[in-house]
């Protein structure tokens, strides 16, 4: 392996201080994230965890600025930015959420999340094996530590004997009642495959203790929660900050509307043709759209991976043949997730390999099959968003190649700083290039697959103003389900998954792929028009991947500076 430059080096260095405050803060997202620090460690809701936060903050802080001051590195500069944000933006989550909300501790789907992630079948066996030890402390069955489902009780019975603050949406809390015996029916699933030991004690106990939180939840939080989907403003505005959102709501909404009427009015340019070669009646997008979803690939979940991998092939020799971006030389993987990896992410996406103290773990895209129940539903649903042929052009080029897995491959293979690997990492920075290796590839795509990859898009460009209009009141959440099935043309199922999104499971966040894709297509434009017939889009997208998870406006700061001149 290749030495580290000194620079990075130095960098690493200096984000100890934040790796501990992620490893205090949040765990579980911590190894996420690939700080392997954290995955002996679980979150802790015990008396004082406010204070602990703070201080490990303030000296992290402390630490960078002094820095800062003497540092004569811009690269090292440049980190020390995104290192001392990360830590502003653990404060401010922390603060906000603190002056306002009474939050559902969603125990189930923390512990399936912190679980999962250690029983990745890629890891090597010594990190597994602390799945069993993150288990135990689940569990407070470990030296020191309280049962996670009690001291998340305690914590939420202090917080809703304080006044003025606003309890958890009524539909987050009966979601969560709902998906917590498939979430920790999931955490045996994970742990009987494991082939590890030792666990069943501990496996057991939790689940009693879960079962015990999910009374307290119906007897005392439920009554509490609030019918309004609507967060506190200053809550969603920081939400948007930390998913890298540097506009007003408003003004993005203005931005997405527009968008979304050119899209609507390129797709409804195209569907005749596709209806013509289909042989289909209607001429309209939205008929033309069902009738592309009828073709379903058959024969199980063996069969649309056989599909899908047929297709990333197919994509693969394009991006080779147009020279779009350099491809990695291993192959990608892709696998249906289980039903708990559904209740836990009902989308198809992509899981990252851990970016850093990476061992030969390579990324993979899950493709959701059978819904969970929502609260109050007694089956599983499948939706049929995901599993037809003319779909599968614009995911394989979202969430694999060139999209998310090219995308994460190129960090790997490149070596980046902890600071332009893990705590730049925002959805903006992410998802931005996965919808734009979208628009690279649609040229590329049969007419059908075009028209579903605007689909994709005019989805983005609604989420941008869904997701805030529903925060301001402007919409209501059963208004947007209803938008999403007969403008999108999306499942009962899938626009009910993100109508969640957009009110709870993580409000503002959808928002980042239409902003980070805006943003880097004007990027794209200006460095064109500044270099003319010089401009090589290959060279133009390695470059962008080679600078990490920057924020746009340092990443147009180092394409003007570096690749502009060259």
């Amino acid at each position: 392996m290749t030495a580290q430059p000194l620079w990075i080096r130095r960098s690493d260095e200096l984000a100890q201080p934040v790796v501990a405050l992620y490893v205090l803060a949040g765990p579980e997202v911590a190894s996420h994230l690939g700080l392997t620090p954290a995955d002996a460690h679980t979150s802790d809701y015990r008396a004082g965890r406010r204070d602990r936060i703070r201080e490990a903050a303030f000296r992290a802080a402390e630490t960078l600025r002094a820095a800062e001051s003497a540092e004569t590195d811009a690269r090292i500069g440049e980190d020390l930015t995104i290192l001392l944000r990360a830590v502003d933006d653990v404060v401010g989550t922390l603060d906000v959420r603190d002056a306002h909300l009474v939050e559902l501790i969603d125990v189930a789907r923390l512990a399936f999340t912190g679980i999962r992630v250690l029983l990745d079948e890629q890891n090597p066996v010594e990190r597994k094996r602390l799945a069993v030890v993150r288990l135990r402390r689940y569990a407070g069955l470990a030296e020191g530590t309280l049962p996670l489902a009690q001291s998340a009780c305690a914590e939420t019975r202090a917080r809703l004997a304080l006044d003025g603050l606003t309890g958890p949406y009524v539909v987050a809390v009966r979601t969560a009642l709902a998906l917590g015996p498939v979430l920790l029916e999931g955490i045996g699933e994970l742990l009987r495959d494991s082939g590890l030991e030792g666990w069943q004690d501990a496996y057991d106990a939790f689940r009693e203790q879960c079962a015990e939180y999910a009374r307290f939840l119906e007897t005392e939080l439920l009554p509490r929660a609030r019918s309004d989907h609507r967060l506190p403003p200053e809550v969603y505005a920081f939400e948007l900050r930390t998913v890298g959102v540097d506009i007003p709501p408003a003004e993005l909404a203005a931005l997405a509307h527009a968008a979304f009427d050119a899209i609507r009015a390129e797709m409804q340019a195209l569907a005749p043709r596709v209806a013509a070669e289909r042989g289909f009646a209607s001429h309209d997008y939205r008929d033309v759209i069902r009738d592309l979803k009828r073709e379903q690939i058959t024969g199980g979940a063996d069969a649309i991976v056989a599909f899908y991998r047929a297709r990333l092939e197919a994509i693969e020799e394009v991006v080779r043949r147009e020279d779009l971006v350099t491809l990695p030389q291993r192959p990608a993987r892709i696998r249906v997730g289980s039903l708990a990896e559904s209740a836990e992410m009902p989308a198809a996406h992509m899981n990252p390999a851990p970016l850093v103290g990476n061992t030969g773990q390579v990324g993979e895209f899950v493709l959701p099959l059978d819904v969970p129940p929502a609260a109050g539903g007694t089956a599983t649903e499948r939706s049929d968003d995901f599993t037809h042929d003319a779909v599968t052009w614009t995911l394989v080029a979202h969430e694999a190649r060139p999209g998310h897995e090219v995308q994460f491959d190129r960090m790997l293979e490149g070596g980046l700083s902890l600071a332009r690997a893990v705590f730049a990492f925002n959805s903006v920075n992410v998802e931005g290039w996965a919808l734009y290796a979208e628009h690279v590839m649609l040229p590329y795509m049969p007419p059908a697959g075009q028209l579903c990859s605007l689909q994709m898009r005019l989805h983005r460009a609604a989420r941008a103003f869904l997701d805030p209009e529903l925060q301001s009141g402007d919409r209501t959440p059963a208004e947007v389900q209803d938008f999403l099935e007969r403008e999108i043309v999306y499942s009962p199922p899938f626009a009910r998954s993100e109508v969640e999104r957009y009110t709870f499971r993580s409000p503002g966040q959808a928002t980042s792929y239409f902003y980070g894709y805006a943003k880097l297509l004007a990027l794209r434009d200006e460095t064109r028009a500044l270099l003319g017939a010089r401009f090589d889009q290959r060279a133009f997208h390695d470059f962008i991947l080679d600078q990490g998870l920057v924020p746009p406006d340092a990443l147009r700061a180092a394409v003007l500076a570096r690749f502009v001149t060259i």
